[in-house]
């Protein structure tokens, strides 16, 4: 579940020709053999790279913080109001706030200070979410000042994340985007499981106790930002802060010959498998076969692990597999799931056929994340990736509205036919001659 910003159509040679170094010439004095001797420094593990780890913890406080503060608004108003409407309305106006607002969040990624940025919207979380948990405290709370917060905190996360994940190609060598690209996959799902546990039980305790505590996270993780000492964009990228608009980021990604396909088909698989349409299929099909809250939960539970499991064993899938064979079984394994859900009986085995998708989900999107991170130029980095956040969080909208129609119309067994039919047009692209031979990321590096 991407050189100048008018860049040309390049072709996977021309990427590979352009990121060769270019041939050493001898000093005075000495033989050409002799200049090729001169050693250069190891590269050190990414685990010893301070800067990218300091970034990644930074980020994985603000990821829990946000998960935290994210369960408990529909807590809250299903609390204070009682309407699930409601909730579900706050829920729509988040997701496509964060989309639209990651369109100039990407280009001010590329013009501003990373850093400056990603610390000031974590400051304006720590105020609105602490003001916010005192108000709760004094019994101060409406429906409008709910909303209104939620919307702040979606339009500052929006605006975080291009800035977060555009740092990375700065802070580590190419030959390691991969692999911290992973790593940032372990951080999102793995606060997308422990976030609504703790708020949660947090809520349980005190209404605004979620919210504090996710106002503290957010201060723990501008503190840290603190501890990257590389410059957190290129001085190229500085230096083209006039050039381009926010429109560059869409020319580029769909000038790349591999970035195109890949996000055609993650649109319509985010549109035929988004968590919250899934959820709400699998939460209607079980309720109409007769299945109590606690089997219900125990079947989200087990489909929502999957995609922490993929996080975690998605080096080990880029170490034994080759990335045309990865995007080929994750495309055609959604059409399959989709006919399985519509055919297979009982409650819990939905949620472990589900399991099948959310395991590739942090997979594809470390290998899509990566050759974007090779190919796309740090000065333009920030624009493509506010670029694919738009489209990918788009397209989730529709998914999920269209579950909801689908099942009150036809029932559930249409509504998975409906997956498969959408997933299966969606990776049409991946049986392209250039997806079937990718090459690996940082072959591609420029």
């Amino acid at each position: 579940m991407s050189t100048e910003p008018r860049e040309r159509s390049a072709s996977t040679q021309d990427l590979v020709l352009d990121a060769e170094p270019p041939e050493a010439v001898p000093e005075p004095g000495t033989t050409a053999p002799e200049a090729a001797e001169t050693p250069q420094a190891p590269e050190k593990p990414l685990i010893r790279n301070r800067d990218f780890q300091a970034l990644w913890t930074s980020e994985a406080f603000a990821a829990v913080a946000k998960e935290t503060a994210e369960i408990a608004y529909p807590l809250l108003i299903l609390a204070t109001t009682g309407s699930t409407l409601f909730a579900g309305i706050v829920g729509s106006a988040q997701l496509i706030t964060a989309s639209l607002i990651s369109i100039p969040a990407g280009t001010l990624a590329d013009r501003l200070d990373r850093r400056l940025l990603l610390m000031g919207c974590n400051l304006v979380r720590v105020v609105l979410l602490g003001l916010f948990s005192l108000l709760i405290f004094t019994g101060n709370t409406n429906m409008s000042l709910i909303f209104a917060i939620a919307l702040c905190s979606s339009i500052c996360f929006g605006l975080s994340q291009p800035a977060g994940l555009a740092a990375i190609k700065a802070l580590v060598p190419p030959s390691q985007l991969t692999q911290a690209t992973a790593q940032n996959q372990i951080r999102y799902f793995g606060a997308t499981v422990a976030g609504p546990p703790i708020g949660g039980a947090l809520f349980g305790v005190a209404r605004a106790f979620p919210y504090l505590a996710s106002a503290v996270s957010f201060l723990i993780s501008t503190v840290l930002l603190l501890f990257v000492r590389k410059p957190m964009q290129s001085e190229e990228s500085r230096a083209a802060k006039e050039k381009g608009g926010t429109a560059e980021g869409f020319r580029f990604l769909f000038k790349q010959p591999i970035l195109r396909p890949l996000i055609i088909w993650i649109m319509g698989s985010n549109m035929a498998f988004t968590h919250s349409g899934v959820f709400l299929a699998l939460i209607a099909t079980a309720q109409g076969r007769g299945a109590s809250e606690s089997f219900i939960g125990a079947t989200l539970a087990v489909a929502g692990f999957g995609g922490l499991f993929g996080s975690l064993i998605a080096p080990w899938v880029f170490k034994k597999f080759k990335p045309s064979v990865i995007v080929l079984y994750g495309a055609w394994i959604g059409p399959v799931v989709a006919i399985l859900l519509a055919v297979t009986p009982g409650v819990i085995p939905l949620g472990v056929i589900v399991t099948l998708v959310f395991i590739r989900g942090p997979i594809i999107s470390t290998l899509f994340l990566s050759y974007l991170a090779a190919v796309a130029p740090d000065k333009v980095q920030g624009r493509v990736l506010g670029a694919v956040f738009f489209m990918s969080m788009s397209a989730a909208p529709i998914g999920v509205f269209l579950v909801g129609l689908v099942f009150d119309l036809a029932g559930s067994t249409w509504v998975f036919i409906t997956m498969c039919v959408i997933s299966g047009v969606a990776a049409l692209p991946t049986l392209t001659k250039r997806i079937r031979n990718l090459p690996a990321p940082e072959t591609v590096a420029v």
